[in-house]
């Protein structure tokens, strides 16, 4: 069996991931790392949850602590891309003790929180820039710190960036740094204007593709289950959300979302929400409660569908069915991963009936309609063991996160490629653009920032 060890990565690093459990690599980091390694332009196309944040994090903190360039002021060595503020911290908890291990230093910038943390830490000097296009791009024409030091740029989800406008930033943050250094690209499909930034950036990429568009489902089981009224429906998704693993309800609208995630908690199930309204501390405080397990029902709207990774969710319910198939597949995402099973729930109105039978096409997956009420027999399976018995909780408060990270890979570094049995498509981009939070035009105000036009859609 094929260790980390084995591709000559430095002691420290191999250390640091066996002390994590971490001893196994994915397809994805087997197959990029020995030309990433060598100092090859990557580009790696797999589905989110395939192990690529590892599968780029070892090889860019081999080369840094390599390479003899000292640390300095407001010029990071290695620059790490991502959509959103999530992914962004979840990025940062991986790479973070692989850099510590090498007497490496690494912070994150993003949108929704105060700059002046970012500017102190980019002052003191840091190796690894984990950053969302939006800030960056503040920072960058406040002048606050310079690219010309980057060796190596990471563009992570590039397919999600390009579904939320951010393609023109990119290619402005892109240029700002060297053309020798080395380029790594992460994406699960190369449409959208992906394409071209591999082509205008990338220099005679090696291209490995694990767990592709077209690959097979094999963990995760699809239940469309009609229920008579909105009624019928929420006695439904209370009993659904009853479990006592983790689950995961989407819901359309933020306001949805923070309604339904009261009700469950007023009714004695302990919930948290998350979406676009909340503060970057609470989006963390909530996520943090339901990584570690102090809650075991996460409501969200599509910010959750690609910007966060958590393992052991057993079941996705579309309280809400989607606009369209892909939002379908990435909200599914958050199921069946690292190996495990996992089930998807869409709850369907009379109404409703036409546009998820049209939506099940588009994804390719073949599951039966079935007519539901509370207490029926499929929907008790699909609950398993019912939780005890909670007393009325009028508000739920996680534990503040240390650190913001979530549950981490147990082998891999990253959640194992998961579609379903039943379909051949995959996921492509997200239809909800959410990404780092705020209000753009009071931050200029506040902070007194150069005005520039933000990509449509985008929040920062």
């Amino acid at each position: 069996m094929t260790t980390f060890a084995d591709f000559g990565l430095p002691t420290p690093v191999v250390r640091v991931l066996a002390e994590q459990g971490i001893t196994a690599p994915f397809p994805i980091q087997t197959a990029t790392l020995p030309d990433s390694l060598r100092g090859r332009d990557v580009l790696g196309r797999g589905r989110t949850g395939s192990g690529k944040t590892l599968a780029f994090s070892l090889p860019l903190v081999a080369r840094l602590a390599t390479d003899g360039a000292a640390r300095r002021p407001r010029r990071p060595r290695a620059l790490v891309l991502c959509p959103t503020r999530e992914l962004a911290n979840q990025i940062d908890a991986t790479l973070a003790p692989l850099a510590a291990s090498l007497g490496l230093t690494t912070t994150t910038v993003f949108g929704g929180v105060a700059q002046s943390r970012q500017v102190a830490a980019l002052d003191r000097g840091v190796d690894v820039l984990v950053a969302c296009p939006g800030r960056l791009e503040d920072l960058l024409s406040q002048k606050l710190l310079t690219l010309d030091a980057v060796s190596v740029t990471v563009l992570d989800e590039a397919d999600h960036m390009a579904d939320l406008g951010f393609l023109p930033g990119v290619k402005r943050i892109m240029d700002k740094t060297p053309r020798s250094g080395q380029r790594l690209l992460f994406s699960a499909t190369l449409d959208n204007g992906v394409d071209q930034l591999v082509q205008r950036y990338l220099d005679k990429p090696v291209q490995h593709s694990v767990d592709s568009a077209e690959s097979p489902v094999t963990a995760m089981t699809h239940h469309f289950l009609e229920v008579r009224d909105a009624d019928a429906k929420r006695a439904v998704v209370h009993e659904l959300a009853s479990g006592t693993g983790r689950r995961v309800l989407f819901m359309r609208t933020k306001h949805q979302a923070k309604k339904l995630a009261k009700q469950l908690t007023a009714a004695g199930i302990p919930a948290v929400d998350l979406h676009g309204n909340l503060s970057q501390n609470a989006r963390e405080r909530n996520l943090e409660a339901f990584s570690t397990g102090g809650v075991r029902v996460l409501v969200a709207t599509d910010i959750a569908a690609r910007g966060i990774h958590v393992d052991d969710v057993e079941l996705v319910v579309h309280v809400d069915p989607p606009a369209e198939h892909k939002a379908y597949l990435h909200r599914s995402g958050r199921t069946a991963r690292a190996g495990a099973g996992g089930d998807v729930v869409t709850l369907v109105l009379p109404e409703q009936r036409q546009d998820v039978r049209s939506l099940t096409r588009a994804a390719k997956i073949d599951a039966r309609p079935q007519q539901v009420d509370h207490g029926s027999a499929v929907v008790r399976s699909l609950v398993g063991a019912v939780a005890p018995t909670v007393p009325h909780v009028a508000h739920v408060a996680p534990t503040r996160p240390s650190g913001g990270s979530t549950t981490g890979p147990r082998r891999g570094g990253g959640s194992a490629p998961t579609t379903s049995a039943r379909r051949a498509g995959s996921p492509v981009a997200t239809a909800a653009p959410t990404s780092e939070g705020g209000d753009p035009a009071r931050r200029r105000r506040r902070r007194g920032g150069a005005r520039r036009r933000r990509p449509a859609g985008a929040q920062d």
